[in-house]
């Protein structure tokens, strides 16, 4: 039994979800795949969730109607009559669900709208996906995630029951997989105890198939990108990347840990409590040999490992009162931002302030400094980029921070991190 994800790129169009079917073929049977959104989808609904939020419901509307056509054109340009009149049921099923989670718009806090509309990009091309490959003759099975992966209610980054999760997988997706010769199932979703929709986080697909093979168990996961395979730092952002055939579990989630967006920051973990090897391999050419992802390698020496994670603000945090921050106040620190939601990138701490790099999300920042302003005084650098460089060098060092502002630097005998303007 294996696992494939398919990200949005995969199925960006009619055409592309077409050439899925030499890799289905390719990977053999059973298989689960786990399906992303495609192409642009998850942005669109975003802004969705946006025009929503800030009530401006007829414009969310008028978006949501653009993303419907879209998705029927899209089925109609892939499935004959009868295909496109079975599908469509479902599809509206779906397009309701997203106008009621419009209506909560302002009424509901943000982050639990947005979870409810962008979950329904996954819904919408999973359905697709599987009225095609029943179109063309394969025995497959569509299952909602949600009635799958049971979270808590901390909305955009929930924490999965992976107890619960496993027994509805045993009990739910394992007699599918008797039956059927695929079951296709959504990436990045699943739902409360009171069954509302929460997401995994961006890139949360590769989470999601993760999950399903340590539950299962599978023999392997693969996920299908439009790379030739796991590269040392992002192309679009950094000319002369080398390919990684093979890498440990530990140095990609150091990877992960760091902001690459190449695998989900959760994703290795249950990964390699399950001894289950992770391919990153390129649907454009399956020839190709892409990465394996496992717990040893042969491969000693790495290239310099690159993440750049943009968008980031630095605050300082000062205490009022001259009091040290040792671990008293560390630990009250530390439990403000716990409760606010707001995850440290990168911490260092001098004797009266601490200094932390973190995410810019201006209302989660907003709410940090009202609580922490009561006992603390806040100052902010925006505008700043965290650059972390795994094994590197001096060269690379100064090749990659040159003629930037090192605002903060850290180092270990591996690792540096630094944040730049």
């Amino acid at each position: 039994m294996q696992v494939y994800k398919c990200g949005g790129a995969s199925i960006a169009t009619p055409e592309r979800m077409r050439e899925l079917l030499p890799i289905i073929q390719y990977g053999g049977q059973p298989l689960v795949m786990v399906v992303s959104a495609f192409g642009k989808t998850t942005n669109a609904l975003e802004a969705v969730v946006q025009a929503a939020n800030e009530g401006r419901k007829e414009e969310a509307l008028r978006k949501i109607a653009a993303l419907e056509q879209a998705h029927n054109d899209y089925a109609a340009g892939l499935l004959g009559p009868e295909g496109l009149a079975a599908l469509a049921p479902r599809l509206n099923e779906f397009y309701t669900e997203m106008h009621w989670a419009v209506d909560e718009g302002g009424i509901q806090p943000g982050d639990y709208v947005y979870d409810q509309i962008v979950c329904i990009g996954e819904l919408l091309s999973t359905s697709i996906l599987d009225a095609f490959l029943k179109e063309q003759g394969y025995s497959c099975c569509w299952v909602d995630a949600r009635d799958l992966i049971r979270t808590d209610n901390n909305y955009r980054d929930p924490e999965v029951d992976f107890n619960f999760s496993r027994e509805q997988v045993r009990q739910k997706l394992l007699p599918l997989l008797q039956q059927h010769s695929i079951v296709i199932t959504q990436g990045f979703i699943g739902s409360t105890a009171d069954n509302h929709s929460t997401t995994l986080g961006r890139e949360g697909s590769d989470y999601t198939a993760a999950l399903l093979a340590a539950m299962l168990p599978a023999q392997s996961v693969s996920i299908w990108k439009d790379v030739e395979g796991l590269l040392n730092a992002d192309p679009k952002l950094f000319p002369n990347t080398v390919k990684i055939e093979e890498i440990t579990y530990h140095e990609v989630i150091e990877m992960a840990y760091y902001g690459a967006q190449v695998i989900h920051p959760k994703t290795i973990k249950p990964l390699q409590n399950a001894g289950i090897p992770l391919h990153v391999k390129c649907f454009l050419d399956t020839r190709l040999k892409g990465t394996v992802i496992r717990d040893t390698t042969d491969t000693f020496v790495y290239p310099p490992l690159i993440v750049l994670k943009k968008d980031q603000v630095l605050l300082q945090v000062t205490s009022r009162d001259f009091s040290f921050i040792t671990e008293e106040n560390l630990r009250n620190l530390y439990d403000i931002f716990h409760a606010q939601h707001v995850k440290i990138n990168l911490i260092q701490n001098a004797a009266i302030s601490l200094v932390v790099c973190v995410d810019n999300r201006e209302d989660k920042i907003r709410a940090l400094a009202e609580v922490l302003e009561k006992d603390y005084k806040v100052l902010r650098n925006e505008d700043v980029q965290l650059l972390t460089i795994r094994h590197y060098t001096p060269s690379v060092m100064e090749e990659l921070t040159k003629g930037r502002v090192i605002l903060l630097e850290q180092k270990t005998r591996q690792t540096v991190q630094v944040v730049v303007k």
